[in-house]
């Protein structure tokens, strides 16, 4: 039997680009990191494809993000102005 999802969970892109607080099944925060800039920007599901994208990040995400702990997004996000 599948256990509950625990939230918040945390991801990034291979590529150190972005990083994603998965908050909730609706909801989910990402830092996007532009050269030395960084940006935050928070996100609710409202349409289907919000809701897949969601589902790929908490899911299915292997083939596109890496698991992180809370610590390395937190960090990255106290880089965010």
């Amino acid at each position: 039997m599948n256990q509950p999802v625990k939230y918040p969970q945390f991801r990034k892109y291979i590529n150190d680009m972005a990083y994603f607080k998965i908050v909730s099944e609706s909801e989910w925060e990402e830092i996007q990191v532009m050269g030395k800039r960084y940006s935050i920007h928070s996100f609710m599901a409202k349409i289907l494809p919000d809701r897949n994208f969601i589902y790929d990040l908490t899911y299915d995400y292997k083939r596109n993000w890496l698991k992180i702990e809370e610590e390395e997004y937190e960090r990255i996000k106290s880089n965010v102005i």
